[in-house]
């Protein structure tokens, strides 16, 4: 019984080194999320690393959270519950580069002021998730706008904007940065946006799509003959265009 029992010990350890020598071998090749279950692929970079993700991973907060409000300032004290931050009255409000406030209250007048500009009755922000960072003292989101217009014939719209939330030891908020597409959002405002929309999907793209298959088999696809297609178009349509 002794010596049975001593064999299935030493079985047993000779196991468990190969299995720690095979997951070592694997582990710069597959490494894998103990939250998610999901592999990081194999790849190599300069400043990161599999490794490095998902220690990342690992330590950041990512939940559901809903918060809808009517109006920018009934919003932004919603979305400071969830993580127990206070406003101070100060803040480094940093709109899309184009625009860089200090107050809370700046931002609220603000934002009342263009709305009004832009012909927009009600704004209905929105939040259903957010991810969230303790060791940089960082949460970022995505904000859902749903715009409602005061004039019939402006067209109401959703937009997307990216949110970064910076707070300090105290939890007081004292960054934010918001980024967007801010040419895109006034396209939106008076409607042309719509408008490419349609023109882009119902008129140029099927005339793209028979451009490239005869491109394609014509086995020329290259830089050149690109660039040059992109100088006699032009110059072709405007011929055509002379003579008719």
């Amino acid at each position: 019984m002794q010596s049975s029992s001593t064999m299935c010990i030493s079985q047993t350890q000779a196991l468990r080194k190969r299995s720690s020598v095979s997951d070592a071998s694997t582990t710069g090749r597959r490494l894998q999320s103990t939250s998610s279950h999901s592999t990081v692929g194999e790849f190599t970079a300069k400043t990161t690393s599999p490794k490095r993700i998902l220690e990342k991973h690992d330590s950041i907060d990512a939940r559901k959270c809903l918060v809808a409000q009517a109006g920018l300032e009934n919003f932004i004290h919603s979305i400071t519950a969830p993580l127990d931050l206070t406003l101070p009255k100060a803040v480094r409000f940093n709109m899309n580069g184009n625009g860089r406030m200090q107050t809370w209250e700046d931002v609220f007048m603000a934002e009342q002021v263009y709305t009004q500009c832009l012909g927009i009755s009600k704004r209905i922000y929105q939040m259903h998730a957010f991810t969230h960072e303790p060791d940089r003292k960082f949460a970022y989101f995505i904000l859902e706008e749903h715009n409602e217009r005061s004039l019939p014939f402006l067209p109401g719209f959703d937009f997307y904007v990216l949110v970064f939330t910076y707070y300090n030891d105290n939890n007081e908020v004292t960054a934010v940065d918001v980024q967007y597409d801010q040419l895109s959002f006034f396209l939106h405002c008076v409607g042309l946006a719509q408008m490419h929309a349609w023109f882009m999907e119902c008129v140029v793209t099927p005339f793209a799509i028979v451009w490239a298959k005869a491109y394609s088999k014509s086995g020329l696809v290259n830089p050149f003959t690109f660039m040059l297609q992109l100088v006699l178009f032009p110059v072709l349509l405007m011929y055509y265009l002379e003579v008719l």
